[in-house]
């Protein structure tokens, strides 16, 4: 586990050397553990429940999405481009109310109501961030890269620090049934990886009922965990883990 932060101390409140018995004498000495003496002491121990690695203090929650570039599939050149409310909203909006795709994310209906699931992102601390999957130029998915720690997931499931959450949607009806789902996650668990140093697993949690989603994910090099009951689904947790990356 990652070291306790230095501020929450180590639980040792060292005794001057002229007041072993701890009396309350004063000392001229101001004794204090080194640093690094304090670093070995804490090394191991848990980070606190309630003070879990989150914040904004660590700078960007999902290290610069924007910033990690671009990923040769064999379908193409894919990229994870951010949102932009005012351009993209219509061609999201437009997908939200494919019946295939509101079956499982229930947000078919006007703008307003993609607009409101936006902006619940765009305006948040960047916990999760929703980006179209740009594939040589064309923009054909929809995916939300998200900090699953710091999620209401992670109530339902062993989280680690760093954990991070995978949503897509393939947008058109021609794109689907073709095995492109799986060319895209296995190109975004990639770009996951290689841009979040601190992250060692990727995590999903589609509904069990997406047959052909839990295929995709499977084949990308996802595994079966558990079965979770979340509010609002009942859902398969699927996790690609670093270490096994290059052999799934």
């Amino acid at each position: 586990m990652p070291p306790t932060d230095a501020t929450t101390g180590t639980g040792i409140s060292p005794r001057p050397p002229s007041d072993p018995v701890g009396t309350g004498t004063e000392d001229t000495l101001d004794m204090r553990l080194p640093d690094e003496l304090i670093a070995l002491l804490t090394a191991d121990e848990p980070i606190p429940a309630a003070q879990p690695r989150n914040t904004l203090a660590d700078g960007d929650l999902l290290d610069a999405v924007a910033g990690w570039g671009a990923a040769l599939t064999p379908a193409g050149v894919f990229r994870l481009v951010p949102v932009r409310l005012q351009r993209d909203l219509p061609l999201i909006t437009r997908w939200m109310n494919d019946p295939a795709v509101a079956a499982f994310w229930d947000l078919a209906g006007p703008e307003a109501v993609t607009a409101a699931h936006l902006r619940a992102q765009l305006d948040g601390d960047g916990r999760s961030v929703p980006c179209l999957g740009v594939l040589d130029d064309a923009p054909i998915s929809y995916f939300e890269i998200y900090r699953a720690d710091l999620d209401p997931l992670a109530r339902h499931y062993p989280a680690r620090p760093h954990d991070t959450g995978v949503h897509l949607l393939i947008g058109g009806v021609a794109d689907r049934g073709r095995g492109l789902g799986t060319t895209l996650l296995r190109a975004v668990a990639d770009l996951v990886l290689d841009h979040r140093p601190s992250c060692t697993r990727v995590i999903a949690e589609p509904d069990l009922r997406n047959t052909p989603s839990l295929s995709a994910f499977m084949t990308a090099g996802f595994r079966f965990c558990a079965e979770l009951d979340l509010p609002d689904k009942r859902a398969a947790l699927m996790i690609r883990d670093r270490a096994l990356r290059h052999l799934l």
